[in-house]
């Protein structure tokens, strides 16, 4: 018997996808956990019309996982509910073919959701549908898009143990220089990105401008505009699988660690936003000659004071506080400013209806999908409790003084202020912030008992 699909998938979907793609033999369904790691199955060909119809059992550990892929027990979904099934639905508009792959195949997104078709409330997408929902009853839309920043690396680390960044795929050229905005180094990496481009297109995709960032085997994609923030996050997590996939095709690797050498910039996941009303007008956007709109202002007022109880959404990882160091793109402080790339909340230059926040916060190794639910939540937020973000940092802001509130200025701090805050509690619901913290302090003790090679180094024959 077809059960309702509470996603809103329709077969017909499905249907049509087959038909137009006689070569796919498989299917990846992929759902994404709080660390935002694709987690699923391979299904055939002909399992792919079940699954439109009756859905997927899932376990429900599977939203309770550490980043090593193991149970995580103070989550409260292995054994205190007998780790029993729930059903995966597939998400509408996510069926998509994949490049590059033989045999062929495709992939699907799939959300969790109670057996009696309710939202399974740790799945982190439906935490980022909770806070659309909230704006949609005050009229509003949020849109935005993700800036993806990434190393690529070569397969084995260098003579010193570490990593090292990938040769050049189109002749085997190395470089250890930091090489910023040079087109002559991008060359280099042209039949990579190029399949890169071309698995985009496939999944409907519109990536945009590539540049070579600032460290050596850095690079950033940036992604077009979404009118749907849920589309936005979508197309992160995807082309974060596309440029891993390519990557290992052409016998590199890619990483979207927050910060793989310790002497450059980290990577950043910097989320624009803007905010559209039943009339599609972008609400953050001043009239002409005036100054900045209220909703603006109230919406960076909220994101300033809700930033620090937010930390461990935006740097989830050990590794994402090294992302975090002065004059390194990466801020360390709630301030906000024009034009300015040492703020956290940056207003970028630009046509007025194009208005929009740029918060800088996130590393990449951030769940995108928590990251907009945090940052809508805080904008709203600020919106309902009309609240004054203070003045705008003009200069440095990672050398003035501020009496902005203070963020976390490491991980076990961010930990300690998530795991009891009534804001994130409210911004992904109480389950999903219950899941989101105990895997995150479960990942602290992991890292705390483990004997890393700088205690060596320091200590192994002078103490």
């Amino acid at each position: 018997m077809t059960q309702p699909c509470p996603s809103g998938a329709d077969i017909a979907e499905a249907e049509a996808f087959l038909a137009a793609h006689p070569e796919i033999e498989a299917i990846d369904i992929v759902l994404h956990d709080s660390a935002g790691i694709g987690r699923g199955k391979i299904i055939r060909r002909h399992e792919l019309l079940p699954l439109y119809r009756s859905g997927r059992h899932i376990p429900i550990s599977i939203l309770g996982l550490d980043v090593c892929g193991e149970d995580v027990h103070e989550t409260g979904l292995i054994w205190d509910q007998g780790d029993g099934d729930l059903r995966a639905w597939p998400v509408p508009g996510t069926l998509k073919p994949l490049h590059n792959t033989q045999p062929a195949r495709a992939e699907v997104f799939l959300s969790l959701y109670e057996l009696d078709g309710r939202p399974m409330t740790s799945d982190p997408r439906h935490a980022l549908a909770r806070q659309i929902a909230a704006f949609a009853e005050r009229g509003l839309k949020p849109a935005g898009a993700f800036e993806l920043e990434f190393f690529l690396l070569d397969n084995e680390r260098g003579p010193d143990g570490k990593v090292r960044p990938a040769r050049d795929v189109l002749d085997g050229r190395a470089s250890s220089k930091t090489e910023v905005y040079s087109l002559d180094h991008l060359h280099g990496m042209l039949p990579l990105f190029s399949d890169i481009y071309a698995g985009a297109e496939k999944a409907g995709i519109v990536a945009e401008t590539l540049i070579s960032e600032y460290a050596p085997g850095q690079y950033e994609l940036t992604l077009h505009y979404r009118e749907d923030v849920m589309q936005a996050a979508d197309d992160i997590v995807r082309l974060k699988r596309i440029v891993r996939q390519q990557a290992r095709a052409h016998g590199v690797t890619a990483c979207f660690m927050a910060k793989p050498i310790e002497d450059y910039a980290g990577s950043g996941m910097h989320f624009h936003v803007s905010l559209m009303d039943s009339d599609g007008r972008n609400v953050l956007a001043e009239a002409p000659g005036e100054g900045w709109t209220e909703t603006l202002l109230h919406a960076l007022g909220g994101l300033k004071t809700t930033m620090a109880e937010s930390m461990l959404i935006f740097a989830p990882h050990l590794n994402s506080w090294r992302r975090f160091a002065n004059q390194s793109y990466a801020p360390v402080s709630t301030a906000w400013g024009v034009n300015n790339r040492s703020v956290a909340l940056r207003i970028p230059e630009g046509e007025v209806r194009a208005r929009r926040i740029e918060h800088r916060p996130s590393g990449v190794d951030a769940n995108p999908y928590l990251v907009g639910a945090t940052v809508l939540a805080g904008m709203l937020h600020g919106i309902d409790n009309r609240i004054d973000p203070g003045p705008e940092t003009t200069g440095n802001a990672y050398e003035e003084d501020s009496d902005d509130p203070a963020i976390p200025r490491d991980w076990l701090s961010a930990i300690r202020l998530a795991e009891g805050s009534d804001f994130l509690k409210k911004a992904l619901g109480p389950d999903m912030h219950c899941t989101f913290t105990a895997i995150r302090a479960a990942e602290y003790a992991r890292v705390a008992r483990t004997i890393a090679d700088v205690d060596y180094q320091l200590y192994l024959h002078t103490i």
